[in-house]
């Protein structure tokens, strides 16, 4: 055999090799890739679930900062939009802190983020009356340990919808 014939040989070896990964007994794989997520394979216009898989609940700041960042500020922008769409929902904005501090000062700095978030929601045009907000320090951190890329998922707020006012609402909106 020539070295041509050998190349080819090889070349249709490999190849049928290859294909066979892909097959077994004239079965092909499925496509993975595209296929729906399970459980957010129907996910209704105006859910809960649209918001927190299509729009996003989190916003993240800097150490010991509750000034919006103009990354966060994008998601802001998102859910605002989103918000004045779907106007059933009610808002709970629940700040979280990881950062040095006593726990009064995090749940100062966690009160403080939640409240520029609902800032710069009310200034795209949410109405307020349908908003809250709740600093809980840190209360419920994402995940606990001492490496900074943990410590910065716990320096957040997230926002929740709600269809009806909680007991750290306002008296007036209950």
């Amino acid at each position: 055999m020539g070295r041509f014939g050998r190349g080819a040989l090889v070349a249709l070896i490999c190849g049928l090799g290859a294909a066979g990964c892909n097959s077994a007994g004239g079965l092909s794989s499925p496509n993975v890739t595209n296929a729906p997520a399970a459980g957010f394979a129907n996910i209704s216009p105006g859910s809960e679930e649209e918001f927190i898989i299509n729009v996003g609940r989190r916003i993240y700041f800097e150490q010991g900062s509750a000034v919006v960042t103009d990354e966060a500020r994008i998601t802001i922008e998102n859910q605002s939009r989103w918000l004045k769409r779907n106007k059933k929902w009610l808002v709970k904005i629940q700040g979280h802190a990881d950062d040095p501090g006593s726990e009064a000062a995090q749940k100062t700095l966690s009160t403080q983020r939640a409240n520029a978030v609902m800032a710069e929601l009310v200034k795209l045009g949410v109405n307020p009356r349908r908003m809250w907000v709740k600093g809980y320090g840190v209360e419920r951190p994402v995940t606990d340990c001492d490496e900074i890329t943990c410590q910065s998922q716990n320096r957040r707020v997230v926002v929740n919808l709600r269809e009806e006012f909680d007991d750290s609402a306002p008296v007036a909106r209950r």
